[in-house]
């Protein structure tokens, strides 16, 4: 039996320890999208509401997070959006469908408290599938005007975004330290850190953009 609900305290140890499981040695050797999750709860922009996890037979397989993100118009206008990340879904249980199923909840929920835009970044690949397109179509480019490949949106509500050209602003939150985030990992119980032929995919993924 599957059930999304919110996080509660309780779920907070292993929460971390699925995306830490999730994400090792995916992007690079190691990880610290666990540590954001450690350090997300208590921000200001974190959305307690959005915190997902997602049960199977009673066990927490996997979970979402939102915070508070901007977009900025070349006129200095504000639009108050959203972004997410981690979603983190135990190894064993990937390419089943569950991520899907966290997002699609995530996605009703944030509609119902009045948000109409998502801007996140990741591969193409695993997004587009939900609605996600290049970042370009809507004119949400980074404050240096560049367009990531890997920078998507997805409107919640029809026509959110008037073709207006909007830079993208994250959460401070998003700006982890390494060393921090490092010392938090060494911490932990060891995992073997390993240098994959997929860190060196994320790697030209992240560092490339569009030419608009």
């Amino acid at each position: 039996m599957i059930v999304i609900r919110n996080e509660t305290e309780k779920d907070y140890k292993t929460v971390e320890e699925i995306t830490r499981k999730a994400f090792y040695n995916i992007y690079v050797p190691g990880c610290m999208e666990h540590y954001l999750v450690h350090i997300m709860r208590d921000h200001e922009d974190f959305i307690k509401e959005l915190d997902f996890v997602i049960e199977l037979d009673g066990k927490v397989i996997g979970n979402i997070m939102y915070t508070k993100a901007k977009l900025v118009d070349e006129a200095g206008e504000e639009k108050a959006i959203l972004t997410f990340g981690p979603v983190s879904i135990l190894p064993e249980y990937q390419r089943m469908g569950y991520g899907k199923q966290l997002m699609e909840h995530s996605f009703q929920k944030a509609r119902q408290m009045g948000y109409d835009v998502v801007v996140i970044f990741g591969d193409p690949g695993n997004y587009v599938s939900r609605g996600f397109k290049s970042s370009s179509r809507y004119h949400i480019c980074l404050p240096d005007g560049s367009y990531p490949t890997a920078m998507l949106a997805k409107e919640l509500k029809e026509n959110a975004l008037d073709g207006r050209k909007w830079m993208y602003y994250d959460s401070p939150v998003m700006q982890v330290d390494e060393k921090e985030a490092k010392d938090y990992d060494d911490s932990l119980e060891k995992m073997e850190k390993k240098v994959l032929p997929c860190q060196e995919e994320f790697y030209i993924l992240s560092h490339s953009c569009l030419s608009v």
